[in-house]
């Protein structure tokens, strides 16, 4: 009998969370069930996830920035049967396929400058793996720089870069000679740089956890202290780049001239697993510099065909739609009617982002019992009320947004660039709904905040 998936998926849909609770992450199985996420979705389109009854769920989540260009964009399916119709050879290794240098082409073109040299993997973090491995040959340094607040990745190297504690509790040590400074603190920066041994500088333009950036000319004085003490700029553009901010890359909102880039989630086009790295030929060349090293960082799986022909194909659609534009127009003007709706409700502290990364910041309330509620929830744990914004939007208006990091009070957005008039209105009408139910301390999201911290309680005691 030949195997039939789609025979097997009718078969055991909806059976997700037993599959995952027993053989895969049990803990997570738990949390999705506790604030509401435990849906089976059958199929997606666009800005949408639908479930077997037909009802739409909004995506202003996007797979972690994955959907720029929406959930399966007929192109790209289209693409991925040319590529299996034409049964190519597929990563023979010791050869020079067309169309990862078709793509290395393509890539170089959309980032521009003499930044003419790629290396492919199959994520973000591996391709900020690549950029340590990158910087330290080159310059034959050992130290990496990155800033407070940031997030990289969670392999090794990548996870050392990240500033996160509650990524790397209980890991044990991680990379040596990997410091954090300070965003906006270009003395704490030079002081480090100043010590000559610092082989990268690695930055998110806008910054994936709570979408933070410099108000003012920091990262451009920070590039010029980096080329000042022989350190390489590396920008970490895997969920900021290639339109998500209404820029191609985030960093051309400051004008910079990064030495690394580093991209994958939009790239992938939504279906294949794709990172890049781009970077100078010199600088190559420090990793690839004798003929017997010519494969002494690869990757297995990084040029397979597919991921090429999607990341191709996703780089065609982001020209041909001109969708870079559209998330900087459609971010605006969500930004705007998020900005009118703060005038309503005072529990909205900031609104802040470029393009289609957007964070809403929450703050203490002025009404007197609410305050008395927050507090108690924020001592228990800092982030429970963004937890129930998010639970309220998409246990009530099918709308699935993220909870922006550890002890923040912000939700993030992260809608595709297609996005229009209709979800904007609904994602924004969304919210003001869920937060008039917040007006009360004695309504069910309150009630539902209640449970979420004894829960947290119950955690901590264990």
């Amino acid at each position: 009998m030949s195997f039939d998936i789609k025979a097997t998926i009718a078969e055991r849909f909806g059976a997700n969370y037993e599959l995952h609770e027993q053989y895969l992450n049990r803990t997570l199985v738990k949390v999705l069930r506790t604030i509401g996420f435990d849906k089976c979705y059958a199929r997606a389109e666009g800005c949408y996830l639908y479930d077997k009854h037909g009802n739409d769920y909004l995506d202003f989540l996007s797979g972690y920035g994955v959907y720029g260009i929406g959930r399966n964009h007929p192109v790209i399916k289209q693409t991925i049967r040319d590529v299996l119709e034409l049964d190519l050879p597929n990563m023979v290794q010791m050869d020079c396929a067309l169309l990862s240098g078709l793509l290395g082409e393509a890539i170089a073109r959309t980032v521009g400058a003499d930044r003419d040299s790629c290396f492919f993997g199959n994520s973000g973090t591996e391709v900020n793996e690549a950029a340590i491995k990158f910087a330290r040959a080159a310059t034959k340094r050992n130290r990496m720089l990155s800033l407070n607040g940031s997030y990289h990745g969670l392999s090794y190297g990548s996870l050392s870069l990240t500033q996160n504690p509650n990524f790397q509790r209980g890991f044990g040590q991680l990379l040596p000679g990997v410091d954090h400074v300070p965003l906006d603190d270009l003395p704490a920066l030079e002081r480090e740089l100043s010590k000559g041994d610092v082989a990268g500088f690695i930055i998110e333009p806008v910054q994936g956890k709570g979408v933070h950036y410099p108000a003012d000319d920091y990262y451009t004085q920070a590039q010029q202290l980096c080329r000042k003490y022989g350190t390489l700029l590396i920008c970490d553009e895997v969920q900021c780049g290639l339109g998500r901010t209404g820029k191609m890359f985030a960093y051309e909102h400051w004008n910079l001239d990064p030495d690394i880039v580093t991209m994958a989630k939009t790239l992938s086009g939504g279906y294949v697993p794709v990172g890049a790295i781009v970077t100078r030929r010199p600088i190559y060349q420090g990793v690839f510099s004798s003929l017997d090293r010519c494969v002494v960082h690869s990757s297995t799986f990084g040029r397979n065909n597919l991921a090429m022909a999607c990341a191709l194909a996703t780089l065609h659609i982001l020209e041909e739609e001109n969708l870079v534009e559209r998330s900087a127009q459609r971010g605006e003007q969500l930004m705007q009617r998020l900005h009118q709706l703060a005038k309503k409700h005072d529990m909205i502290k900031e609104i802040r982002g470029k393009g289609c990364m957007i964070a809403i910041e929450f703050q203490r309330p002025s009404n007197l019992l609410l305050r008395a509620a927050w507090k108690i929830f924020d001592n228990v744990d800092k982030g429970l009320f963004p937890e129930m914004i998010v639970h309220g939007l998409m246990s009530k208006e099918r709308i699935l947004t993220q909870v922006a990091g550890h002890n923040m009070d912000v939700i993030k957005i992260l809608p595709p660039y297609t996005i229009g008039d209709r979800e904007i209105d609904r994602f924004v009408n969304a919210l003001d709904r869920v937060l008039d139910e917040c007006g009360s301390p004695f309504g069910p999201m309150w009630s539902f905040g209640k449970n979420l911290a004894l829960h947290a309680l119950a955690v901590k005691k264990t």
